[in-house]
């Protein structure tokens, strides 16, 4: 499994960015697709979820509300919206993927630096 990420950016607080994975290798439906972020100084956090098969989502507390997870089965490309961002969502933004029966994200794509400025 192939995945690039992109969209990430420069934005002011307030401001909306939407982040693409597009994937690609085998087929996907046994995957759940997830994004993280890291920011300088600080370990990497979980901050989305979503289960290609059916679709069902998961978002972290400090994103729910403002980010949304979504998929695009036509295109092979999962989605990160995020609206109201905030100056504490600065990092560099990884989608991963790893098997619906798993816990461990396995694939990695590279990251795409998001920066909210205040």
């Amino acid at each position: 499994v192939q995945l690039q990420a992109s969209g990430g950016g420069l934005v002011q607080a307030g401001g909306s960015l939407r982040l693409s994975c597009a994937v690609s290798g085998r087929t996907f439906s046994s995957y759940a697709m997830g994004w993280f972020r890291q920011a300088p100084g600080k370990e990497r956090e979980f901050v989305a979820r979503i289960n290609w098969n059916d679709g069902s989502t998961y978002h972290a507390d400090s994103v729910k509300g403002r980010f949304t997870i979504s998929r695009d089965n036509a295109k092979n490309t999962v989605y990160l919206q995020m609206n109201s961002l905030k100056p504490e969502d600065t990092a560099v933004y990884y989608c991963a993927a790893r098997y619906l029966t798993e816990v461990s994200f396995r694939y990695w794509g590279q990251g795409t630096q998001v920066t909210v400025s205040s």
